[in-house]
């Protein structure tokens, strides 16, 4: 476990009842605030997405659970942190092999839309790189500009003969 991890903590996927998520989050929320656990358990999410639904004809957007039976806890895995979570009313389980419950990583948080954490770029302006995902995968362009808080590059991209500069997520280039 790395220094970071200690303070920071994981998220890990908690089961739930079908319908109970917001109960599980209100009863784990509860349970911290009178054990004062807000050192090993930080923060408790049931993803939501807005959708668009029609109902007699009319359009209006309701919000639902993006998945439906789990709840996504940051916590610091102690077994007094997992006997908690383990024991609350409406908790099936830890998601993970066995009895084992494997933290997500940071890719999964960033694809499950948990919380946002910025990637790390490992390039600078004037550097090569190859386009590896999206329409250009494959082209190859150098990095013209950067911009860290949107976490984006502009990449002059060669196509039909000449450079023509493109705006890039950071995970869509790698250096080469």
């Amino acid at each position: 476990m790395s220094d970071n991890e200690n303070t920071q903590g994981k998220w890990y996927v908690i089961h739930t009842y079908s319908g109970y998520e917001n109960k599980v989050k209100a009863n784990i929320e509860k349970i911290v605030e009178n054990r004062n656990l807000q050192d090993l358990i930080f923060e408790i999410k049931v993803p939501m997405e807005e959708q668009l639904e029609e109902k007699d004809g009319r359009r209006r957007a309701v919000m639902r659970k993006i998945y439906p039976g789990y709840v996504m806890v940051k916590m610091i895995m102690t077994d007094e942190s997992w006997y908690v979570i383990r024991n609350t009313r409406g908790v099936t389980g830890f998601v993970g092999p066995g009895s084992k419950p494997i933290p997500l990583t940071d890719d999964e948080v960033r694809a499950m839309g948990v919380e946002f954490i910025p990637v790390k770029l490992d390039a600078e302006v004037g550097d090569n790189v190859r386009v590896i995902s999206g329409p250009l995968e494959n082209f190859i362009g150098s990095i013209e500009e950067i911009y860290p808080e949107k976490q984006k590059v502009r990449v002059l991209v060669s196509m039909f003969g000449r450079d023509t500069p493109v705006e890039l997520e950071y995970h869509q280039i790698q250096k080469i």
